[in-house]
């Protein structure tokens, strides 16, 4: 039996084809489908869309390092003021990170996954995982993985913890504390780094990915490797392993919201995000000046990822999502996938931003496929629309 596909939600005139692309993507997808699509295009908002039973634009999901757009922004905007310099050492701010040959680190090296240490060589407890300033203040006594500076890898759970300790060193504020104030308050978003207890009933648990027979052969037959890079960087190796699966499901990481990626948000909340920094919302400027978006849209580290052990591309923070993911995107687009699926980026010479969610865990991991679709689908009807 043809199971009933309703896409909810609006587009603007011009956009329809982005209803329909939405439409066909979830014929390959489980009947409990849930998600969400929304995109600005110069600020204004022209794809608000969902599926799912119980649904809403207001649903919330944990979008894993989909997070990690919020650190960076809140960093780009610490530069943009003078407050922190990209080309400084990170232990000009944090002087204890200097510790085992990383005093020359850069801030910049550091966010572009340069520095070499992706995570700590006895793990972290789930408790600890959840708390930026502990991840911090142990991976500022680690010995690096590599010589800072001579390759780069995904420091995938730690990034957003080691960036906020040289927000919190530079300001007195925590990372969590300068994006409500600065970021998604001002400006109402829901993408929150720390759920309040009040917006719990609007959040959806992440379903276990659903592998078909074929892709499940494809895990299994994936050698274990509990001591390499990659197991390391996704705190993988310890006698408490980060279940990646689980990870948003818990009530302590949801409230507390590390920065490399327990955010919480909508596909509303996403591209909100981006479409405040890059281009302005509701007749207000961008958040970010374009000299700013040009320096942190910069690639910085290109080719081999020690940890992926894949090709990746990495801006200052950002992914450099048109040289790694979407090639039809203008030079300069920033943004962040997370493992789950999520998928939310802005392209500054098209004006789009774009957040995409989705409640079940996406194989294998990181933005799931269906956004290449659903990506060009808006960036086309962007070009033509405006």
């Amino acid at each position: 039996m043809t199971r009933e596909i309703r896409v909810q939600g609006t587009v603007a005139d011009g956009y329809e084809a982005v209803r329909e692309e939405f439409t066909a993507v979830l014929a390959n997808e489980l009947p409990e489908y849930e998600g969400q699509l929304a995109a600005h295009v110069r600020g204004r908002k022209v794809v608000d869309l969902w599926v799912g039973p119980d649904v809403t634009g207001e649903s919330l999901y944990g979008v894993y390092s989909s997070t990690k757009g919020a650190a960076h922004l809140v960093v780009a905007l610490l530069v943009q003021d003078g407050v922190l310099d990209l080309d400084r050492a990170v232990a000009h701010y944090w002087p204890e990170f200097a510790a085992e040959g990383k005093g020359a680190v850069t801030l910049r090296e550091l966010l572009a996954h340069r520095a070499g240490v992706p995570g700590a060589g006895s793990g972290f407890s789930p408790e600890e995982i959840a708390d930026d300033r502990v991840i911090a203040a142990r991976l500022a006594a680690q010995r690096p993985f590599w010589r800072p500076g001579t390759a780069f890898g995904y420091h995938a759970l730690s990034i957003g913890a080691l960036a906020g300790e040289v927000v919190f060193r530079a300001t007195g504020r925590t990372l969590q504390e300068v994006y409500e104030e600065r970021v998604r308050a001002p400006y109402g978003l829901d993408f929150f780094l720390g759920l309040p207890e009040e917006h719990e009933g609007r959040f959806r648990s992440v379903q276990p990915m659903a592998p078909t027979p074929e892709q499940a052969a494809l895990l299994d037959a994936l050698p274990p490797q509990p001591q390499s890079l990659g197991s390391i960087a996704f705190n993988r190796h310890t006698a408490e392993p980060t279940d990646l699966e689980a990870m948003p499901n818990s009530r302590r990481l949801r409230a507390m919201g590390p920065a490399s990626a327990g955010g919480v948000a909508s596909a509303r909340g996403l591209a909100g995000m981006y479409a405040a920094a890059v281009t302005g919302i509701d007749g207000r400027e961008a958040l970010l000046k374009a000299d700013t978006v040009a320096e942190f849209g910069q690639i910085q580290s290109v080719g081999h990822d020690l940890v992926a052990g894949a090709f990746k591309a990495f801006a200052v923070g950002f992914q450099a999502t048109s040289v790694a993911v979407y090639p039809f995107l203008g030079a300069g687009t920033i943004g962040h996938s997370g493992a789950g699926g999520s998928q939310a980026l802005a392209d500054p010479r098209s004006g789009l931003a774009y957040g995409y969610t989705r409640r079940r865990f996406a194989f294998p991991g990181g933005p799931a496929v269906e956004n290449e679709r659903l990506v060009r689908a808006v960036h086309e009807a962007a070009l033509v629309a405006g």
